[in-house]
């Protein structure tokens, strides 16, 4: 068992290597910390199942929908016609690609490549402590039509390359579908206009990524494999293995994201949150990390128009571009996204204006 963890490894960026390998502790040895500097629930809790809402995309109520996103803000999707035959050739194909040797990985996807390779965070710098035990792909869905250029077919990985483009692509179109469609039925749940459907989703300039969670063979307690966070987006949609890890914020307790086969896990994002004046909240999750088997789950995440003016009466008018540069720079001098309390409007939750600590934009 050992010599096969030893050859994965080799996968693995440098310091997801353990060298002193140990067996796998027992399902219920498993915990992850939240990052020390990040307020910790008052109890953390694992093996509760989160009984989360199941919403029909052939037959949505609006009002079903609101409901899940007001007391929930995520979401089981059944019927979304994504042929699990497509599922599992993007799964294949990504899991050929990050078997590849780490080096391989940097080398081979080029700043050309439609496709970015990412290790620890695509976001922050990183850094030894407390680095998220994550690898992934990115692409955004216009660049993914693209094909790699001068593409030499008698060499392995690049055959590999552009067959897992090709399922990407075909997959992103479906995220895009179904992104708009849930947007739609939310939309008329919140009144918004016609200009409003139309400026708060860009379903097409959306972006994938697919990420694998290393195994951690030792002292749980020690690793994380993503840090409790809420997403920026307007809809994020998950599609996860049977690898269980992924974790929700509820009642201050951490309950588990059951996998149920044909189903995508929906969860609201910050910008939906303000479109919708905190009536569907954005979710804070997290990702534990596995003591027995590496996690994977390929991700799609909707966004505005960069420079549409979302508006909303808890909130200052802005637009996604300036939450995404607000968020930039908070993360640069910090190393933490403070997201929409930066945003908050006057008088919102008490504060006083001549108080707040509030960045102009």
């Amino acid at each position: 068992m050992q010599n096969m963890w030893r050859s994965e490894m080799v996968s693995y960026p440098p310091p997801f290597r353990q060298t002193d390998l140990q067996e796998p502790a027992s399902p219920d040895e498993t915990l992850l910390n939240v990052h020390p500097n990040q307020k910790q629930p008052q109890q953390q809790t694992l093996g509760l199942d989160a009984d989360l809402p199941f919403i029909d995309l052939l037959h949505p109520d609006p009002k079903v929908l609101g409901q899940a996103c007001s007391d929930w803000g995520i979401f089981r999707l059944v019927n979304h016609g994504i042929p699990p035959q497509l599922t599992d050739r993007v799964r294949a194909y990504a899991k050929d690609l990050f078997a590849l040797p780490f080096e391989s990985k940097q080398s081979f996807f080029s700043t050309t490549s439609p496709i970015a390779y990412f290790w620890g965070s695509p976001n922050i710098q990183h850094s030894v402590l407390n680095l998220n035990r994550v690898e992934g792909f990115h692409a955004l869905l216009p660049k993914l039509a693209l094909q790699q250029q001068q593409l030499q077919h008698d060499q392995p990985q690049e055959l590999m390359f552009e067959s897992f483009r090709c399922s990407f692509e075909e997959y992103g179109e479906h995220m895009a579908r179904i992104g708009r469609s849930v947007f739609n039925v939310l939309a008329d749940y919140l009144e918004l206009d016609a200009a409003q459907k139309a400026s708060y989703l860009a379903e097409s300039d959306g972006f994938l990524r697919v990420y694998r969670y290393p195994c951690y063979l030792g002292d749980e307690k020690e690793v994380i494999g993503m840090d409790a966070h809420t997403d920026s987006s307007v809809l994020s949609i998950v599609n996860q293995d049977e690898v269980e890890g992924l974790q929700v914020l509820r009642d201050q307790k951490w309950v588990d994201v059951k996998h149920i086969p044909n189903t995508l896990i929906v969860n609201i994002g910050d910008m939906m949150q303000a479109m919708s004046n905190d009536k569907c909240m954005s979710v804070e999750h997290r990702v534990a990390a596995n003591v027995k088997s590496d996690r994977m789950s390929i991700c799609y995440f909707a966004f505005p128009k960069e420079d549409g003016v979302i508006l909303s009466s808890n909130y200052k008018s802005f637009t996604y571009r300036q939450f995404q540069a607000q968020v930039q720079q908070d993360i640069k001098a910090t190393g933490f996204k403070v997201g929409l309390d930066r945003f908050k409007n006057k008088g919102i939750n008490g504060c006083d204006p001549t108080e707040c600590e509030v960045t102009s934009i």
